[in-house]
């Protein structure tokens, strides 16, 4: 879903705001942290730096709800960046990993989940014939284009702009999320001898990506695509986009690897493949997996997996993959999702409420933003342009946004801290807590475009 009002728009920096409410605490933890951890954070974007305010230093959660240092309750469209379909503390979840944990945390060995985990992916995802367990998003995507080299016999692969597959260095590279956030999608510290190897083309743009091709006739092993961008913003294929690269990547025996990190299982069942029906050769998975523990994994086509070690020549390896903590988690997650049919429909069901009544707030006020939404996926963009792109998702107003994040977060509405990030909803997110952020929604917006609104 789409939705577009239009006005004016311009993009200043931010100036600090400590805001209304009690967050003591959260601003001593963060004065202790900046200590000893970089930036006081172990990942850019929790920094608050770029909707000028310090972090919020989190205490628990549980359903839609977070709660904070100070005491302060939110609901939250965080959603930990995409695991908690579920919400927070899902009591099955929960236990089984409790359970779990008496048996050991870690044995550096097979065990029977690891099987019973692989067994599920491969059965609700059917491009998926075999599955290698890995320990985060980043480590599966760097594995994925490992595969697709050793497999082609090819070095260079295809990204585009504003997608985020992890922090490898092959991938900082016109780079989403936090590199879009704070303005260095091209990372110091990523050999240029590396940065050659990956070509970047335009999202939704097959001339471009063929045009990448012919540059490098015979040279691109893969590519890579988050087949709805989530590391922008929310970013939908336009008609036809997914659909064209799977017929170019036949055409000149390129591998097709999806990015489902983060539309794994958010978007279907069977993952954004399912929904687009559309299938790649390579998978890449994390986030949901885990049910809330770190995990990875990447899978595909049985004749590409078996070259992966010890079946073949392509090593990868890792110490905790297949953590029997990260598995029953997982399991146990993916498992509510498949024995409810209609699990689906609730959430769609709720992300539209939530997502109209956003959008209607908009058109009544009459203020520049675009509204983007895949299923519980959504991003709500202060730009009056359609947001199709790396570039056009630039174009969004980061200082209103700015002014809007605050506000909401004074009203108990926790968001991603980016313009340039997703929301997620969760089948634990009540009609109360929909139209309550709707109210917040709109008293948010008068408030970034006080003086626009006659």
């Amino acid at each position: 879903m789409m939705n577009k009002t239009v006005g004016a728009q311009h993009v200043v920096p931010l100036r600090f705001c400590r805001g209304t409410m009690n967050t003591t605490k959260s601003d001593e933890l963060f004065d202790r942290a900046k200590q000893s951890i970089p930036g006081g954070v172990n990942s850019p974007v929790r920094a608050f730096k770029s909707v000028g305010r310090n972090p919020l230093f989190i205490t628990r959660a549980s359903g839609s709800k977070l709660w904070d240092a100070d005491g302060n309750e939110y609901i939250d469209y965080v959603g930990t960046w995409g695991p908690a379909i579920l919400g927070h503390a899902h009591p099955r979840v929960i236990e089984a990993i409790t359970k779990a944990a008496e048996n050991g945390t870690s044995f550096g060995a097979p065990t029977e989940l690891e099987v019973k985990m692989a067994e599920l992916i491969c059965k609700l995802v059917p491009s998926v014939e075999m599955v290698r367990m890995v320990n985060s998003g980043t480590e599966a995507t760097m594995s994925a284009i490992r595969l697709a080299r050793a497999f082609t016999g090819r070095e260079k692969f295809i990204k585009f702009e504003g997608c985020y597959h992890g922090h490898g260095d092959s991938f900082l590279i016109k780079a989403g999320s936090g590199a879009m956030t704070f303005g260095v999608p091209d990372s110091p510290g990523v050999p240029a001898a590396i940065a050659g190897l990956t070509l970047s083309a335009a999202f939704n743009s097959l001339e471009s990506v063929q045009q990448r091709i012919d540059e490098n006739r015979e040279q691109v092993a893969a590519i890579i695509v988050e087949p709805v961008a989530g590391n922008m913003g929310c970013v939908p294929p336009a008609r036809g986009f997914l659909e064209g690269l799977r017929s170019i990547c036949e055409k000149e025996n390129i591998l097709f690897i999806f990015d489902e990190v983060m539309t794994g299982f958010r978007l279907a069942l069977g993952g954004a493949q399912q929904l687009y029906s559309i299938k790649p050769d390579l998978t890449t998975f994390g986030k949901i997996i885990g049910g809330g523990l770190p995990v990875g994994a990447y899978g595909g086509r049985k004749d590409i997996m078996q070259m992966v070690a010890p079946s073949g020549p392509m090593y990868q390896a890792g110490t905790l993959s297949g953590n029997p903590l990260a598995m029953i988690a997982g399991f146990e997650t993916l498992s509510v999702l498949n024995e409810d049919p209609d699990f689906y429909k609730g959430l769609e069901q709720k992300s539209k409420r939530l997502g109209d009544g956003l959008a209607r707030n908009a058109a009544e006020l009459g203020v520049p933003v675009t509204m983007n939404r895949v299923g519980s996926m959504s991003t709500l963009f202060f730009t009056s342009t359609e947001v199709v792109d790396y570039q056009t998702a630039l174009t969004s107003d980061t200082k209103r946004f700015g002014v809007y994040f605050r506000q909401m977060l004074e009203q108990g509405i926790y968001l991603a801290p980016s313009q340039f990030e997703a929301g997620f909803v969760s089948v634990a997110h009540t009609t109360s807590d929909i139209e309550k952020t709707i109210a917040a929604n709109r008293k948010a917006l008068e408030t970034a475009f006080a003086k626009d609104i006659h």
